[in-house]
């Protein structure tokens, strides 16, 4: 009968070895697990949440520019997306563009984001004394929406008032990061264009700096 031949106790060893390394090597990479990108919040890893999130930036796009039958279009697509967060986001902006599509004349300015509409209606109008009423009286109620600082800033720019806008432009980034790119395409803000001052404020990698 053919005896079984026992392993050489250094051809185990080896194996015993090649083992440990393996198991504390999987135990190293275990450690550390790289964190999923994100971007105000939104995980971006599945390709549909970018998908969503590029759709939201556009749309966002649009209704700074006060285009905002386009804008909710595009947000209501965000709707399809598999980010809740974004959902949400997209909801709060499509109500605000509704709202703020109607004629002034149905508007009787009660809250907040109510002045704030109205205000936006005189802007769009050229009425910026009127403008600038409702929008101070829409921050004195709600001093921590960023949107109000944003469109205040943009009245700033159409009237010619530099040092108010940035002051106002750096509030609602402050309030909001996404504000700055959305400024850095917002023809309102052409009148800064040539400020370095606004160039520090919406380019502040370019310094190491962030805002």
């Amino acid at each position: 009968m053919a005896k079984a031949h026992k392993p050489s106790s250094g051809s185990s060893g080896r194996a015993k070895r090649t083992s440990d390394l393996s198991g504390k090597s999987l135990k190293k990479k275990n450690l550390t697990p790289p964190h999923p990108p994100q971007r105000g919040g939104v995980e971006l890893v599945d390709p549909r949440v970018q998908a969503q999130l590029k759709l939201y930036d556009e749309a966002l796009a649009l209704f700074h520019q006060q285009k905002f039958s386009r804008a909710k279009q595009e947000l209501e697509k965000v709707l399809e997306g598999p980010s809740k967060e974004l959902s949400d986001r997209a909801r709060m902006h499509i109500k605000i563009a509704e709202q703020r599509m109607k004629p002034a004349t149905e508007q009787n300015p009660r809250t907040a984001d109510e002045h704030y509409q109205r205000g936006v209606a005189m802007m769009n109008v050229g009425r910026w004394d009127d403008a600038r009423e409702s929008l101070d009286k829409a921050r004195k109620a709600a001093p921590k929406a960023d949107y109000i600082h944003y469109a205040l800033a943009a009245l700033d720019c159409l009237t010619g008032e530099a040092d108010s806008a940035l002051k106002n432009l750096k509030v609602a980034i402050e309030l909001r990061a996404e504000n700055r790119y959305h400024a850095r395409n917002d023809e309102d803000f052409a009148f800064l264009q040539e400020d370095p001052r606004f160039t520090e404020l919406l380019y502040p990698e370019k310094d190491g700096t962030a805002g």
